[in-house]
């Protein structure tokens, strides 16, 4: 008669008081450690796992750290791709987060010992890379900018019917608009607006003018819109501002994107504020930046709402450190050039055709992302593999996240910096032994 098999089954105290297991109780937390060591006594219940490799299977089941958010190699060719997490912190800005982790002088003038202004150094830095702004606040992100703006002016807004745009996951900018309480007088057309259809919607109870830009699409054809400076000359001596969501968060003009926004442009063409995000063609951390006229944005930050969307400590840090440091990833994506890019792709495809694997280095157009620039596509370079290296490569250790185009999987070198492409290639290679 054979021995019962749950006595073979290391108790649950017994791992647990492991010296490696204790110390990965004190890292990631003794909850999680313990729901780990039930699902491998489990395998080990089904023969799976030997009770003397109970501890190493545990140890192989645990995270690297308490959170369930995996790093991923994005091989997309999307340099700010919302689900990935969109732009890349820097070095710089990620070693600013660790810093303000602990008790910081985020709200308090050390000098005197009495409350300082909440984050005024990244103010001043986001006031020193848009000089045409006269003051600047940070909220949570760009939705909660213009929820915040649409609060706090109140009564009617004037909007073109061609810029109730709707983003990802269905956010449409009108409903977010309605549900502060604010009215839109929808002007123009779908496809034209002129500067009569905004002079015509003026009146008694206008608190502002918005533009917003669409982002993530583009109307040809038979059209017509009113540029800022245009815009802004009309509404002069009227009392009513002209508030402009450039989206992307493009700080000046930038060679590669001609036709994008910016926040400086855009201001100096005559907006008294402008919205943008933080996390796409800046490269800093989620945040709604908006900035503008002194009188306005001191209006929005006195506002009971600017409380409950105001960022934290590790969101300042990471902004002024985007704003002040060395380059971020987004930037150096946007500017690596073709040339540095296929010869990137031919280096990773030969080291991975010396592996016996079929791999090649092809041209590749690579994207923006985060609804900037949907027709303006970046010429670039990926590694071809065969079709299906897609799903294990996104189910590996390290995750890498590519896209399968005329059945072959590609890994778009665009939104991979270079220190990375040793880790894309062993990626690959892991998913090559295991096949083998």
């Amino acid at each position: 008669m054979s021995a019962d098999p749950r006595r073979q089954v290391p108790r649950t105290d017994t791992l647990l008081a492991d010296p490696r297991l204790a110390d990965a109780g004190q890292r990631l937390g003794r909850a999680l450690v313990k729901g780990a060591v039930q699902r491998v006594q489990q395998r080990v219940r089904a023969g799976e796992v030997s009770p003397e490799g109970a501890v190493d299977a545990v140890l192989a089941e645990l995270p690297g750290t308490a959170s369930s958010l995996r790093p991923v190699l994005n091989a997309t060719g999307v340099v700010v791709h919302t689900n990935l997490g969109r732009a890349p912190l820097s070095a710089a800005a990620a070693e600013a987060i660790a810093a303000a982790t602990g008790t910081t002088d985020v709200e308090l003038d050390l000098r005197t010992g009495r409350r300082g202004p909440r984050g005024e150094a990244a103010i001043a830095a986001l006031l020193g890379a848009v000089p045409a702004a006269e003051a600047a606040i940070v909220v949570n992100n760009c939705a909660a900018a213009l929820a915040l703006v649409a609060t706090a002016l109140g009564g009617e807004l004037v909007i073109a019917r061609g810029e109730l745009v709707e983003i990802g996951d269905g956010f449409r900018i009108p409903e977010l608009l309605e549900s502060t309480g604010a009215r839109l007088r929808e002007v123009g057309t779908t496809n034209r607006v002129a500067l009569a259809d905004y002079r015509g919607a003026l009146g008694p109870e206008t608190r502002a003018v918005l533009k917003v830009h669409p982002s993530n699409f583009v109307v040809r054809g038979f059209t017509r819109a009113v540029e800022v400076g245009e815009l802004a000359a009309a509404l002069a001596g009227t009392g009513v501002p002209l508030v402009a969501d450039v989206g992307s968060g493009l700080l000046r003009p930038h060679p590669v994107l001609p036709d994008e926004p910016d926040l400086q442009t855009t201001l100096a063409a005559g907006a008294d504020l402008v919205l943008a995000s933080g996390d796409k063609l800046l490269g800093g951390p989620q945040a709604g930046l908006v900035l503008g006229r002194a009188e306005l944005v001191q209006r929005l930050r006195r506002h009971p709402l600017y409380r409950a969307l105001r960022v934290d400590k590790t969101t300042l840090a990471a902004l002024e450190a985007t704003l002040r440091g060395p380059l971020p990833p987004v930037q150096e994506m946007l500017a690596a050039d073709v040339e540095g890019l296929r010869a990137r792709a031919s280096a990773i495809a030969a080291r991975l055709a010396d592996a016996g694997i079929d791999a090649v280095a092809v041209d590749a157009e690579s994207r923006v992302g985060g609804g900037g620039a949907p027709e303006h596509p970046l010429p670039g370079a990926a590694v071809s593999l065969p079709l299906e290296f897609a799903e294990p490569l996104r189910l590996g250790a390290r995750p890498v996240v590519g896209y399968v185009e005329d059945d072959r999987t590609l890994l778009n070198l665009r939104s991979v910096l270079p220190a990375a492409d040793h880790a894309l290639a062993d990626a690959v290679l892991e998913v090559a032994e295991k096949w083998t």
